[in-house]
């Protein structure tokens, strides 16, 4: 396809965090843009502030002015829209395949991993363009620094976040991937384990001759398994690493460590060794692309990170109160093991919604032994997403084998009431955890912690 002979695009599910980014390229590079979702949300309303239509009402009206239209996988393909499309013979395409278009045009670094891959990709941008590389960025959240999921650069260097649901990332061809994970998700798409990791595989083989595949280095026995070299990073493991990592006060100080080189007094406003790793592999594919010394320094001392992040809403001498977007095992794990580095020897209350049906039947026991990091546990009932109830997967499950002093399962409307009940004498962290839209309650709990 020929985007230069592109004037007008229609996107159902503009609202999405793929779907926006997209939607702001196009309209940068002149194309009409506008698009259908469900409901109206600040990402939904910034578009339009941008001069990007959305409408919140599936209609056909209008669809005749486009020649594109372009659509996410959670829109099923008999969607009477999609199917006036294709009566119109209106070009469709997904927003995977559109996003691997767009990168044909550049030298592109993907990030891929079942997590990681957003905080890195975010990090990744900044780092260059604060670096001297002037890329364009295609990242799975809003990057505080720039109050934006995208941004745009006039060099012909790309940063993509490589998406693994249905299979995204195989519409890609990188100059350099950088993968983070490959732990099982999504088990909904790939069945098993063993599929995840041979998705990922085919992921690093749509690497271009000659490119750069730089792995975690807890990925070792799954790089045995490819057909192509790689370049490990990670935390005092890996030829290229971060050394001498101390994090304290929400702020993580260590060293970057390559055959080449050593740059010290590297300091990142953000918690945790998982960050501070994700921020090395984030460096390494940087210096690639040609970020200088001086600007990583300056790119990660003002990396402001990515809403719902382990972002701070409210923090005292005795409480605090964080919001994290984490929705798998792992991630939860990392999230709380950080939070006890960061806070020791205060009460950690978690309030969990589980995301997914599909994730909560396959995971439930690894999330009932993560959030047990935890001292106290809040469960919401599980958010859907794009899925039907399954007969028998409730949040009971987790709960059931929670070990911890105090543990609940409440509705999201019940959430404020039940948490009185959890306010402790002495030191106290509240989290707010989970994927689906649990960050709606966000205001509700910070004014309530507020008072404590």
């Amino acid at each position: 396809m020929n985007l230069n002979e592109v004037h007008s695009v229609f996107m159902m599910g503009i609202g999405g965090i793929g779907m926006s980014a997209l939607a702001r390229y196009l309209s940068l590079k002149g194309k009409t843009v506008w698009g259908y979702d469900r409901t109206e949300t600040p990402l939904t309303r910034q578009l339009v502030a941008e001069g990007i239509g959305v409408e919140y009402e599936m209609t056909v009206e209008g669809l005749e002015k486009a020649d594109l239209v372009i659509y996410t996988p959670a829109i099923p393909k008999g969607n009477f829209v999609l199917k006036k499309a294709e009566e119109l013979a209106i070009p469709l395409k997904k927003r995977s395949e559109m996003l691997g278009i767009i990168s044909r045009d550049y030298k592109t670094i993907a990030v891929g991993g079942t997590h990681g891959k957003t905080t890195t990709s975010a990090m990744l941008t900044h780092f260059l363009r604060e670096g001297g590389v002037d890329v364009t960025g295609f990242v799975g959240g809003i990057m505080k620094n720039y109050d934006s999921n995208f941004v745009f650069g006039k060099s012909d260097w790309l940063v993509v976040e490589a998406d693994e649901f249905d299979r995204s990332f195989l519409q890609l061809n990188p100059d350099i991937e950088v993968l983070t994970s490959v732990d099982p998700d999504h088990l909904d798409i790939y069945g098993t384990g063993d599929n995840i990791r041979e998705g990922y595989k085919m992921f690093t083989e749509r690497l271009k001759d000659g490119g750069a595949l730089i792995l975690n280095h807890k990925l070792d026995s799954f790089a045995q398994g490819l057909n192509r070299g790689a370049l490990f990073y990670g935390l005092d493991a890996g030829l290229f690493r971060g050394e001498k990592v101390h994090s304290q006060h929400l702020r993580t100080e260590f060293e970057y460590v390559s055959e080449n080189e050593r740059i010290e007094g590297l300091y990142l406003n953000m918690p945790g060794r998982y960050n501070a790793e994700n921020a090395v592999g984030a460096m390494t594919a940087a210096r690639m692309a040609g970020a200088t010394e001086s600007g990583l320094k300056r790119g990660l001392s003002t990396f402001l990170g990515i809403k719902r992040r382990f972002e701070v809403h409210y923090i005292s001498e005795s409480l605090a109160y964080i919001d994290d977007y984490a929705h798998h095992p792992e991630e939860v794990r990392s999230l709380l093991t950080s939070v006890r580095e960061q806070f020791s020897g205060w009460k950690v209350t978690a309030i969990f919604q589980p995301h997914l049906y599909s994730r909560t039947r396959d995971f439930f026991q690894g999330f009932a032994e993560s959030l047990s990091i935890a001292d106290r546990v809040i469960l919401l009932d599980i958010y859907p997403a794009r899925e039907e109830p399954m007969e028998g997967v409730t949040s009971e499950m987790i709960f059931d084998l929670l070990k911890v002093e105090k543990a609940s399962v409440t509705s999201k409307a019940g959430l404020i009431e039940e948490l009185k009940q959890y306010k402790v004498a002495g030191k106290q962290v509240i989290l707010t955890v989970g994927a689906g839209d649990i960050d709606t309650k966000i205001d509700e709990v910070k004014a309530l912690v507020a008072t404590w």
